[in-house]
């Protein structure tokens, strides 16, 4: 059975948004010192404009490897797309909790 292009190309899609999304909200939330990036390797960049370059630069490269495995195994690449999408979407709930918390909006 071969799955959906498209659908595997949206998804795509959505994660390089979610891993850009994850590196704004980050940004915002350190430069407001309302956070800090628990990431040792991209501490040094956070507060740096770098960081969104960083971050669009490694997702377009890793969703251009996930599509090189798509065509050869789909199903495998789509089980790794899709935990990838859920662990950023995760974060970026993390993130908005964490947010929420230091501004006092939740106790």
């Amino acid at each position: 059975m071969r799955l959906n292009n498209r659908f595997f190309y949206l998804l795509l899609i959505v994660l390089v948004a979610l891993v850009v999304a994850d590196g704004v909200i980050t940004r915002f939330l350190i430069m407001h010192q309302l956070g800090v990036e628990a990431n040792p390797f991209l501490k040094a960049w956070v507060r740096s404009d770098l960081l969104l370059v960083l971050k669009l630069a490694g997702a377009a490269v890793a969703a251009f490897i996930l599509w090189r495995i798509y065509k050869m195994r789909p199903k495998v690449a789509l089980v790794a797309t899709l935990i990838f999408t859920a662990a950023y979407a995760l974060l970026i709930i993390w993130n908005i909790i964490v947010f929420y918390i230091s501004t006092g909006r939740i106790s």
